[in-house]
């Protein structure tokens, strides 16, 4: 776990010794389910801290929230581990594969996420929930991501994707002039607030 630690130390992240024992038994249970179900590219640690890392990166530039969503949670990146760094902040995994929500239910048990309600729909499907904060990794283009969330976004709801090289045609295709760009390794953080 010193591996962890030293890694969010580098990128000015601190957390409790909780979050450091939930994220090891998170690595332990998807290099096991991993195996099995193949829920993620590579099951060595190295890469798994690199993802969790590259999921909580963003808590060091982003404005608080009290609630968030993320679409398409897959292995549980970022969702998950957004959701086990803030454990008082309600967190909604929506996933539609059932194969991955089996798994990230079964996490969020294994590790007594109270926060965590994992939704197995499309997010277009999802009606009854309004959120501050809305995160997704890989999913689909920036304008599409905008407007399929728009049934679960509050009025002032601010927008976090985790991006790759496509992102500047993506802002121009989106019109958007009041975002963010945070750039780390090859990953780029698109933060929009409305």
């Amino acid at each position: 776990m010193n591996n962890l630690k030293n890694s969010l130390k580098s990128n000015n992240l601190e957390f409790d010794d909780k979050f450091y024992e939930r994220c090891n038994e998170f690595i332990k249970l998807l290099q096991k389910w991993g195996k099995v179900h193949n829920l993620s590219g590579s099951l060595h640690e190295n890469d798994i801290i690199e993802n969790i890392v590259d999921s909580v990166y963003p808590l060091s530039f982003i404005n608080n929230f009290e609630s968030f969503a993320d679409i398409g949670t897959g292995a549980g990146y970022p969702g998950l581990l957004l959701a086990i760094s803030k454990p008082n902040i309600k967190c909604y995994l929506i996933e539609p594969r059932i194969k991955r929500v089996a798994f990230l239910n079964f996490v969020k048990n294994s590790l007594g996420l109270q926060n965590v309600e994992v939704i197995c729909k499309r997010v277009e499907e999802v009606k009854d929930i309004k959120v501050d904060l809305i995160t997704s990794r890989a999913v689909t283009n920036t304008s599409l991501l905008l407007d399929l969330t728009k049934n679960i976004s509050k009025d002032n709801c601010s927008f976090l994707f985790y991006k790759g090289s496509m992102l500047e045609d993506e802002i121009k295709k989106a019109k958007l002039d009041n975002c963010t760009i945070i750039s780390r390794k090859e990953r780029n953080y698109l933060y929009l607030q409305k």
